[in-house]
């Protein structure tokens, strides 16, 4: 019954903020009939529940384990996603600091955004691995087998999608283009 409320908290919460956050005051047929924008954000936030639910199955996890390792995976995924923000954001920098039209791209602030990134990397990496402890030590041996080849059967699945959208998203531009009205 906690996994059900768990679940049904975890999938609602998102999509009712994000509805809310994208209701217009006046929202004309147009609006109605397109589906409202939804953000990597929101699509990594539900792909992380959906891996919630599925763990539990997939992990073959007790009742009293499945409530520990909730907390463990969403303080994993929460390293996850602190540390790639971090890095993206200095990758961004170094971006603009290296751009061939961008002045003001100085040898020194390049290093340290370098060393930034490679701090950012040394302490994301240590933040992990404290993190995968955290979750290891509510699984057994075989249930820590068994969750490595689940992460890296939903990254597969994941990326697949992500290609598939991608493509999906290029026929209708690729048929505008053909055939403007």
């Amino acid at each position: 019954m906690t996994r059900i409320v768990v679940l049904a908290f975890l999938l609602v919460n998102p999509i009712a903020e994000t509805a809310q956050q994208q209701a217009a005051p006046s929202q004309g047929v147009d609006e109605l009939s397109q589906p409202p924008a939804i953000s990597a954000g929101e699509v990594q936030r539900l792909y992380e529940a959906y891996a919630l639910v599925r763990a539990q199955e997939a992990l073959q996890l007790s009742d009293d384990q499945y409530g520990r390792f909730v907390t463990r995976l969403k303080n994993l995924q929460e390293a996850r996603r602190r540390h790639q923000q971090a890095r993206n954001q200095i990758l961004q920098d170094l971006r603009r600091l290296t751009n061939p039209q961008t002045v003001g791209g100085d040898e020194v602030s390049i290093r340290e955004k370098l060393t930034a990134l490679r701090t950012e990397d040394e302490r994301g990496a240590a933040e992990l691995r404290k993190a995968m402890e955290g979750v290891d030590e509510v699984l057994d041996v075989r249930q820590q087998a068994r969750f490595r080849l689940f992460e890296e059967r939903l990254e597969q699945r994941k990326l697949e999608l992500l290609l598939r959208a991608r493509q999906n998203a290029r026929t209708p531009a690729a048929l505008k283009r053909r055939n403007p009205s």
